[in-house]
């Protein structure tokens, strides 16, 4: 078994700039990355095989130029005689890096700009090391007219080790359907934990029914983050010593509850040590009275104790887990009457709305919800159009120019809320008038011709509107707000831009932040959870769960 610690793991802690090599004032700086520190399972390790803890250390370059001259990186092996072996991991293995007489050098041609890798080594406890033994393994860099930060990782033998159980919950769901999660945990690593945060992350149609004053409470919604945007956090410290060996479970309630929006929803959870938890952002801290705490559980060993599975694996911390509740979500296409003359150019919102009840939400796949299927009259000619728009011939076949399509195809983004209204603003130029000229606004699910409807919506009726210009008989109901200019557009490039938001509350207006008309996203946390170890895929509406989990818990 082997585990992996990065300058992305184990919280995030990074240890940086402990030394630098001396250069010219006016030579580019770059800093050496690492983790703070890692901890190694006791020698001999599960089975008799030492367990090898990977530890990466980066080069950072945040100047504005690739570096273009020879870079040599050496780590010094020799602190961690008698307390750690270290190979070159595999994937390092011919990759300009050697280990000789206890000495790991590195060569690089060039330092591109951003984050790079120097150097990923295996590391396992040596034969006859003891429990709490600690060195400094460090990585340092010289190249004639640059200056290395250098970085040290703490190295030790044994720690602390939270291990979460897997709870047992109901997949499937109503609205309005409740369930208890468990929170078991057990400490198996050789080194007690001064306090314990438990955190719990819920997508929009799932929640929390119960608050507790030592608890923090937030919600994802920043536009610069789409993947977390729709997340609830919840963090709650259980304070007290958390011994080796011992298991615990969380002592008071916590219930799940499908909002009448759920739909396609997601759940993580997780154990930290005090301090090792990702930093919420707003947030608030209620005060009712209750605390929420975790006791041990008598009568009940670890059934991985034995084993002593090592120590910083973020892995074991955290589960996850999907649901499905059964509800439907009915997309509304918005008719479209607009009047001009020849040569006027005119202005049109395309697009839909969502009756609900469910917001809708592809958080695995990351694929569009939604298509807008937009068919242009004739006598009239878009001249500008939005950027999350694409222009089509006739048939749905793809075409090179955007402007002066006969049709064009318009992608929500994975998101759409429970009340969203998605709106597209064209301009189109009449360059002939035609009496009654009608096209057509359809929503649905994506097909290579153009769109389907959804499985999951109640209503296809409703998901066809018409588009017309200079209607005999007033045109379609509801009419989008138009503006006509005097002048026509000639823009040839897509200029205006669609969009649409939704909040973690769900509601949603006809602009926003996402350049395709999309909604802001949802997803998963930073640096706690692999949501990319799952796929859940809506597929013709029928819902596909892939999982590939961890197998794991205790007795």
């Amino acid at each position: 078994m082997r585990k992996r610690i990065s300058l992305l793991a184990a919280g995030g802690l990074v240890a940086l700039g402990l030394a630098t090599t001396p250069a010219h004032a006016a030579d580019p700086v770059f800093t050496l990355a690492g983790p703070a520190g890692i901890g190694l399972r006791p020698h001999p390790g599960e089975g008799g095989e030492p367990q090898k803890t990977s530890v990466a250390f980066r080069i950072v370059n945040d100047t504005t130029k690739t570096f273009d001259r020879q870079s040599t990186f050496t780590i010094d092996l020799a602190p961690l005689k008698g307390i750690a072996d270290v190979t070159l991991a595999k994937e390092q293995q011919g990759a300009n890096c050697t280990l000789a007489a206890a000495t790991v050098t590195c060569k690089r041609w060039a330092l591109w700009t951003g984050e790079t890798t120097v150097v990923d080594l295996d590391l396992s406890a040596a034969k006859g090391s003891t429990v709490g033994r600690t060195a400094g393994l460090t990585v340092t860099g010289r190249a004639e007219g640059a200056t290395f930060k250098a970085a040290t990782t703490k190295v030790r033998v044994g720690g602390p080790d939270l291990v979460l159980d897997r709870a047992d919950l109901k997949a499937e769901l109503k609205p309005g359907d409740k369930q208890n999660l468990p929170i078991v945990f057990a400490n198996e690593g050789t080194d007690p934990v001064n306090g314990v945060v438990l955190e719990v992350r819920t997508t929009h149609g799932i929640g929390l029914v119960e608050q507790y004053d030592n608890c923090s409470y937030s919600e994802d919604t920043a536009a610069g983050q789409p993947w977390n945007t729709g997340w609830s956090t919840v963090q709650c410290l259980l304070e007290g010593q958390y011994e080796p060996g011992a298991v615990y479970g969380v002592d008071g309630s916590l219930t799940l509850k499908a909002a009448p929006h759920a739909f396609i929803d997601g759940l993580t959870y997780a154990v930290y040590a005090a301090g090792d938890q990702p930093k919420p952002g707003k947030h608030r801290t209620p005060a009712g009275g209750k605390k929420l705490a975790a006791a041990k559980q008598t009568g009940k060993a670890s059934a991985r104790s034995a084993q002593q599975t090592g120590d910083l694996d973020p892995w074991d911390n955290i589960q996850e887990f999907d649901f499905a509740t059964r509800n439907t979500a009915d997309l509304v296409a918005a008719g479209v009457s607009l009047k001009g003359k020849a040569g006027e150019t005119v202005r049109a919102d395309f697009g839909f709305r969502n009756n609900g009840p469910a917001w809708v939400a592809y958080l695995r796949s990351g694929e569009d919800v939604a298509r807008t299927d937009i068919v242009i009259p004739a006598g009239a000619k878009a001249t500008r159009v939005p950027a999350g728009c694409t222009g089509v011939n006739a048939d749905g076949t793809p075409r090179e120019q955007a402007l002066g399509a006969p049709r064009y195809f318009c992608s929500t983004g994975h998101v759409v809320g429970e009340t969203a209204t998605f709106s597209y603003p064209f301009e189109l130029k009449i360059e002939t008038v035609v009496a009654d000229a009608k096209g057509s606004v359809t929503v649905g699910q994506w097909t290579p011709e153009g769109t389907t409807g959804h499985r999951w919506d109640p209503n296809p009726g409703n998901n066809k509107a018409a588009f017309v210009i200079n209607a005999k008989d007033g045109g379609p109901a509801p009419t989008p707000t138009t503006s006509v200019s005097p002048t026509p557009t000639t823009s040839a490039t897509a200029t205006a831009t669609a969009t649409a938001s939704a909040s973690a509350t769900g509601t949603a207006a006809g602009t926003g932040t996402t350049a395709n008309g999309g909604l802001a996203s949802t997803g998963s946390s930073a640096a706690a959870i692999a949501l990319g170890s799952a796929v859940l895929v809506a597929a013709g509406g029928g819902l596909f769960l892939a999982f590939r989990r961890k197998a794991g818990g205790h007795a």
